[in-house]
């Protein structure tokens, strides 16, 4: 008797990523069953609606799962208050444990887990760094988020699934993301964006296609089970690299001249005094000023070799074509 092709189950399918992997898993001829709070139409056979964060997956009227691709997040914030901090763990933590048991329970025999590279931190993001950081860098977890993000690792590791495997994408870029490219795109139209110096920093990205790719290699390379991969664009780009792209794409002429650092530096303290009396952070502080002359710079040799893959789109060619 022909055993019948398993679902594939997708956490996260509304989100930027989870939309785009439905969306391939489709063309692939896959039957993919969506999880998500709130249920919209998309590329997906079934919808299950559910609170991963508060609610165990409803087992009733699903059919047995081969493969199960957790992307359910909460969003990081740059900054993180004492609230959003304590949003993190019921999700990520508690979301995963309960895919995890779900996963299970339909007889899953893949568990690919897409976490972030804030599981393992920046390195020293003020210096410039000599060499990229890899997996076997030492891991400094970025603040909560990145606390939670590496005990939700640790859990599918040691599942007793088949075959689980850790994904750690750095900033995802794409037609449609609301993050921060966006955000600095939108403040470099309105003139809000400073031509800040070209201080050699190293940021590592990757586009939402070439993370796709990677996230369906890692369930179809034996090797993979068991790994954790850092998932970029081999060449990284600096900040001022990517001001002057954006100003480019817009029309705009590349500006000859930047705002000297200590200018820079006395403004963002400023921003950071004025926010401490407010009680609240402000537009540019020293960490935001951190954040854009640091660097979190990656290595995806490891994901290269194993899943055989090198991602295909570079940031900047994408800025310069129109995105």
């Amino acid at each position: 008797m022909v055993e019948k092709p398993r679902a594939v189950l997708v956490s996260g399918a509304t989100g930027f990523l989870g939309r785009r992997l439905c969306e391939r898993l489709r063309r692939e001829g896959e039957e993919v069953i969506a999880l998500g709070r709130r249920e919209v139409d998309g590329p997906w056979e079934a919808f299950v609606e559910v609170d991963l964060a508060r609610e165990e997956l409803p087992r009733e009227g699903l059919r047995e799962v081969g493969t199960v691709f957790h992307l359910a997040s909460k969003a990081h914030a740059v900054a993180e208050s004492a609230d959003e901090a304590e949003d993190y763990r019921p999700i990520i933590v508690g979301g995963t444990r309960r895919m995890l048991r779900a996963a299970s329970a339909l007889g899953a025999r893949q568990f690919i887990f897409v976490s972030s590279v804030k599981a393992m931190g920046e390195g020293n993001p003020s210096g410039i760094p000599l060499f990229p950081l890899d997996e076997t860098s030492p891991h400094t977890p970025q603040g909560p988020y990145g606390r939670a993000k590496v005990e939700a690792e640790s859990m599918v590791l040691e599942s007793d699934i088949e075959h689980t495997v850790v994904l750690r994408p750095t900033m995802v870029f794409g037609s449609g993301e609301k993050g921060n490219l966006p955000r600095m795109v939108e403040a470099v139209r309105r003139g809000r964006f400073p031509p800040i110096p070209e201080c050699g920093n190293k940021r590592s990205m990757i586009h939402v296609d070439d993370v796709v790719e990677f996230t369906l290699r890692a369930g179809q390379f034996p090797r993979a089970c068991g790994r954790t991969y850092i998932l970029c664009h081999p060449v990284p780009v600096s900040t001022r690299q990517l001001y002057d792209a954006i100003r480019l794409s817009l029309g705009m002429p590349v500006q000859p001249y930047s705002v000297p650092s200590w200018i820079l530096t006395g403004a963002a303290g400023a921003g950071s005094l004025a926010g401490a009396l407010l009680g609240r952070r402000l537009p540019f502080d020293l960490e935001t000023l951190r954040k854009l002359t640091g660097s979190a710079w990656y290595s995806p040799a490891r994901a290269g070799r194993e899943l055989r893959y090198t991602a295909r789109h570079p940031v900047l060619d994408w800025i310069r074509e129109g995105w």
